[in-house]
Order: structure tokens, then C-alpha cells, then sequence
């Protein structure tokens, strides 16, 4: 007979043991017990094809798996160090009806506490238990990709839209990312970054120019953002700090009214919006956005420092050196150019209008310009879209401030009994991701 039943030793010499001879099969007896040979790292793959809609997997096995006809779910046995399973795409139809392989309770599958979704044609894997921390790990090569992970991540004010979470940052804090995610369910971010505006003028000058606006949306994310979105952003595992940039003084007398200051999120970094001109002798100045001119002088420059796309647009010009003004620059339009006396056009430049919060939301408009008397319509002095303060018109109104949170530039003061200048909105951080 070729095969030998082993109840006792056989043979010991000196430190070897010796089961069996050559050409022969060592079978333990019916009923009886290993321990001490340890796991080869292979499986015993099952001869009996998966079919059905779910099915329960056991340590030490392999299972070929048939989608054809509908989506399968395995579910993990209790994990233990060591356990191992395996899986295979049996009828190379995992593209068409996916695997969905769930861990035991509260264990978790590469570090992770969700599914892990096979959907690429052929796909194989085998899962060892390392630890209660990472869990089911899989130890073939290449596989680790596939993994369905999603960005994780803490900080602000959090709210969801459909399958999406939000973040939104009005103060200095920290972005917490806990996981990365993966390409199979998601790695990247949106996100829209926008600084504090600056401050308006004094005594019929320029309004101020919005805050610098920079916006990013995943290819995959289906909310309408700003025709200057440029591409999603990836975050590894770590802390971000964020910072909320306020928006300046608008001017209150013959001292300088102020820029707006910066809002940072990773990478990125968005300038404050640029002071309108005030009087007597202060020149617009360059931002996000630039400040307008006033009482003959040119709009400050926008986009400074330079990025591409464009952070923002130049001030409107002054073209009467007593009574009208230019509006400051906003994320997609320079500032109105003041013209001459009846007839002004010292709007302050449009924002830029995203749903990136969940609905269409304007941010970093430019404040209007001042004019010197009442006698002009007010709406050739409004703030641009996206919470630009409004300029006043001689002693009939007031300049308004930029709106909070949206990077709004402020309104220019008049010359009839001088006004001040409206302050700049603050600044405003969006961050968006895919999360189940």
C-alpha cells in the first residue's frame, strides 16, 4: 500500500524526527489533531462554485466565485491572527456583477472599517488576519489597490450632500485627514479657498477689491463650479491647518485703509484683496484682487501674486480726478471704471458663483465706488456679486461692507461730508469629497 498511518513516532536519530519513508504519504488518524506544522500561506480552494447572492467563508479555504448572473457578497468568519482566505473571479464577470467582500462585526479590512469591492474582470485575492488594528490584509501583489476606500477627515462645520461630506471653515482650524482613500472609491478633494477683501476708500475713492479665489473640483464630484476651477486636490493621512483670512478697514479719515489678509488650505494660498484708493494721497493697492482708483487715479492690479487660473481681476480706473471712482477688481471681472459726472459705472468686478456647498453660492465680489454726489443711480455703485459692499453716493448713503465669509471687497466712502470706507468681508475655506 502507499500509504502509511503515523499514531507514534516512527524514528528518532539524534535531533531529527522522521515520519514516514520516500515515496510514501503521512495521513494524521481520523479524528485527530496538528498543531506546530504552521500554513504554508496557501488555501484549500473549494470545488463547490459560489452562485448564490451571499455566502459565508471559512479560514482556510478559497472560493471561486460566478457573478454572472448577480452580485455576490462573501462574509469574513471572525478574524484571528493568521486566518487566511482567498477569492477568484471565477467566470470573468467581476466588471459586470462586483464581489463584495464583508468583514465580521467590528473587524476591519486593511485598516478600514468598510467593504472591499472586487470589479475589475479576473480579479483574485487572498486575505491573511494580521491584528485587530489593520485586520484583513491582502497579500498578493497589486491587490492593495483595488481596496474601496474613501477620504476620511474632521474639521469645520461638516454637512453631506448625497454621497458627498463638506466641510466649511469661517474660522482658523484644522483638516484632519484619518484615511486617503483610494482610486476605486476616492482620493482627491474639492475645494474653494477664498481670502478676506479689502477695505473700501475714503472721501469719493475706491472700492475695495475681493479677496483671492482659487477653486478645485474632482473630475468625479457632480456639483457646477465657477468657470475658474482647475483640478481636484490628494491628501495624505495628516493635519492641515487652515487659515481664515479677514477682511481690511475701510478707511475712516485721511489714515490708510487696509488690504484684506490671506486664507491658506494645503498648497494653497489665496491673497487678500488689494485697499481701494482713498483720500488724500493713498493709491489702490494690488491683491487677490486689486482696489480701485479714486479721484483720477488708476485700479491696483489683481492676481498678485500671480497663479494660474487667475485669483482675481485689476481695480476699475478713476476718470474724473473730483468725483467718481473705480470699483475693485472680483474672481471673474475687473472693477467698473468710474466715468464722468452723471453717469458713473464704479461697480465693483463679479465674483465667482460655485455649488460647492451644496447649492449656488457667490463668493469675492469687489466693492463699488464712491461717488460725490447724490445726484447718480446706485446701482452704477454696487457691490459686484459674490458680497461686494456697495459704494456710497455723497451724503444719500452710506458704503456697506463686504459680506462676511464670502471675500466681498468694501464700498467706497463719498466726498459729501466724508464717509468711511466699508471693511472687507473675511475669508472662507469649502472642502468637498466623496465619502460612501
Amino acid at each position: 500500500m502507499s500509504k502509511i498511518e503515523v499514531n507514534q513516532v516512527d524514528v528518532q536519530c539524534g535531533s531529527t524526527l522522521t515520519l514516514g519513508s520516500s515515496g510514501k504519504t503521512v495521513a494524521l488518524a481520523c479524528g485527530a489533531s496538528q498543531t506546530g506544522f504552521g500554513r504554508t500561506g496557501t488555501v484549500n480552494w473549494q470545488t463547490s462554485i459560489k452562485t448564490a447572492a451571499s455566502f459565508s467563508a471559512s479560514d482556510g479555504e478559497g472560493y471561486f466565485v460566478n457573478t454572472t448572473s448577480n452580485a455576490i457578497t462573501a462574509n469574513l468568519p471572525a478574524g484571528s491572527v493568521g486566518a487566511i482566505v482567498a477569492f477568484k473571479d471565477y467566470a470573468q464577470n467581476f466588471d459586470t456583477n462586483a464581489l463584495t467582500i464583508s468583514a465580521n462585526g467590528s473587524d476591519k479590512i486593511e485598516g478600514q472599517t468598510f467593504d472591499l469591492v472586487l470589479d475589475e474582470e479576473g480579479q483574485a485575492v487572498t486575505l491573511v488576519f494580521g491584528d485587530a488594528t489593520k485586520g484583513w490584509q491582502a497579500v498578493n501583489s497589486n491587490e492593495i489597490a483595488n481596496v474601496q476606500k474613501f477620504v476620511s477627515a474632521t474639521g469645520g462645520t461638516e454637512t453631506t450632500s448625497g454621497d458627498f461630506k463638506i466641510h466649511t471653515f469661517t474660522g482658523d482650524a484644522d483638516f484632519v485627514v484619518s484615511c486617503a482613500g483610494s482610486a476605486a472609491g476616492s482620493n482627491k478633494v474639492s475645494y474653494v479657498v477664498v481670502a478676506g477683501g479689502g477695505g473700501g476708500g475714503f472721501d469719493a475713492t475706491g472700492g475695495g477689491g475681493a479677496g483671492g479665489y482659487r477653486e478645485g473640483k474632482c473630475s468625479s464630484d457632480p456639483y457646477t463650479a465657477s468657470p475658474i476651477a482647475t483640478t481636484g486636490l490628494s491628501v495624505p493621512v495628516g493635519t492641515y491647518p487652515i487659515t481664515i483670512g479677514s477682511g481690511g478697514n475701510g478707511a475712516t479719515g485721511p489714515s490708510r485703509n487696509t488690504s484684506g489678509s490671506d486664507s491658506v488650505f494645503h498648497v494653497f494660498t489665496s491673497a487678500g484683496g488689494g485697499a481701494g484708493a482713498s483720500f488724500p494721497g493713498h493709491a489702490s493697492l494690488t491683491g487677490g484682487s486689486g482696489g480701485g482708483g479714486g479721484r483720477g487715479s488708476n485700479g491696483a492690479a489683481g492676481n498678485t501674486p500671480p497663479v494660474n487660473p487667475p485669483q482675481g481681476n485689476a481695480g476699475g480706473n478713476s476718470a474724473n480726478p473730483t468725483n467718481n471712482s473705480g470699483g475693485g477688481g472680483g474672481a471673474t471681472a475687473t472693477g467698473g471704471c468710474g466715468a464722468a459726472n452723471p453717469n458713473p459705472t464704479s461697480v465693483g468686478g463679479a465674483g465667482a458663483t460655485t455649488n460647492i456647498p451644496g447649492s449656488p453660492t457667490s463668493f469675492a465680489g469687489g466693492g463699488g465706488g464712491a461717488f460725490y454726489t447724490p445726484s447718480c443711480d446706485p446701482s452704477k455703485l454696487a457691490g459686484g456679486v459674490g458680497g461686494g459692499g456697495n459704494g456710497a453716493r455723497g451724503n444719500a448713503s452710506q458704503a456697506t461692507a463686504g459680506t462676511a465669509n464670502t471675500g466681498g471687497g468694501g464700498g467706497g466712502g463719498s466726498g459729501t461730508s466724508p464717509q468711511a470706507g466699508g471693511n472687507g468681508g473675511s475669508g472662507i475655506v469649502v472642502i468637498r469629497y466623496k465619502f460612501q
